[in-house]
């Protein structure tokens, strides 16, 4: 409770300081809850989305809603089939602590070997352990 009234300060905070951030905010939000609707209500949520960031003078908004407009076809089809890139990403991100944890691997074999044992669904036993 105590961090919802410090976030709900500091963006009463931004929207008196920086009309610009509050402004990039609003279309982040507006932009995010429009993945998480329905199929015809994300579609018409995002249409709306696109006609207010088209004309709202942050250039990374402009320059993402001509993506948004040209893979729209597409996003909608992941909405509706309710796909979404969670389970690469926490691969990828395994993937990378295991390659970290084995920083100094001399034989990229065993690297692999090491990746495809972590990504697999394998339980191995261990010696002495149950």
């Amino acid at each position: 409770m105590h961090s919802l009234r410090m976030q709900d300060a500091q963006l009463e905070l931004i929207v008196k300081s920086d009309p610009r951030l509050y402004r990039a905010y609003l279309l982040k939000e507006k932009l995010r809850l429009a993945f998480k609707l329905p199929i015809d209500k994300a579609k018409e949520e995002i249409e709306s989305w696109i006609k207010w960031a088209q004309h709202c003078r942050l250039p990374e908004f402009v320059e993402l809603q001509r993506k948004i407009r040209r893979h729209l076809d597409a996003i909608l089809a992941a909405i509706g089939n309710g796909m979404s890139n969670a389970r690469i990403e926490a691969v990828n991100n395994k993937i990378k602590v295991t390659i970290r944890m084995g920083y100094g691997f001399r034989n990229l074999d065993n690297m692999i070997a090491l990746l495809m044992l972590r990504c697999s669904k394998l339980d191995v036993a261990l010696p002495g352990r149950p």
